[in-house]
């Protein structure tokens, strides 16, 4: 039985296809799998032909891992976890109720958060120009129409979608479109 491959950057099994073979990039969190690199440096001058150098190096880098967990520890009373205030938590709790009353929750596309829904944006005659498809003569979308706006509340990141009987609109004239070829 083969070994597990675990990405490197997010520490995550990957299973792979056995028909298209391993992975080159990580499902998860899209880094390259093989570019991983580490590099090692040598601490306080020491020579590395020296045995008892290497014990001593080994002894300290343990003895300095365990004294900086412990700081970590004394600093954040929770097992190294950081406190929230009671108002982010509160700000959370709304984010969370908001993104429940939502038809629809869309990823942010620049950090992945839960977006919210912002609004509804009626676009007029006046204000859109259609583009007219040059095979089949009419225009795919045309005015009135509305988009539905999302904004991210970690980025601030705004989105817009189409609404949903617009949605079907669009589709039935592309649908339209092609009977008539």
């Amino acid at each position: 039985m083969e070994e597990p491959v675990i990405c490197p950057w997010c520490h995550t099994e990957i299973v792979w296809d056995e028909e298209l073979g391993p992975e080159e990039h990580c499902p998860h969190c899209e880094n390259e799998l093989n570019a991983y690199r580490t590099i090692s440096l040598e601490l306080d001058g020491e020579d590395e032909d020296d045995a008892s150098g290497k014990s001593q190096l080994k002894e300290r880098q343990s003895r300095y891992g365990r004294e900086e967990e412990q700081e970590e520890m004394d600093e954040f009373p929770y097992g190294g976890y950081r406190e929230i205030s009671p108002a982010q938590m509160m700000l959370q709790g709304k984010v969370e109720a908001i993104l429940d009353g939502q038809d629809e929750v869309p990823e942010c596309p620049s950090c992945r958060e839960y977006m919210l829904e912002a609004g509804v944006q009626a676009i007029g005659p006046e204000g859109f120009t259609a583009k007219v498809d040059k095979q089949s003569g009419a225009a795919l979308l045309e005015a009135p129409f509305e988009v539905i706006w999302y904004v991210c509340p970690s980025c601030f990141q705004t989105s817009s979608r189409l609404a949903g009987a617009d949605r079907e609109k669009l589709l039935k004239r592309i649908a339209a479109s092609e009977t008539t070829e």
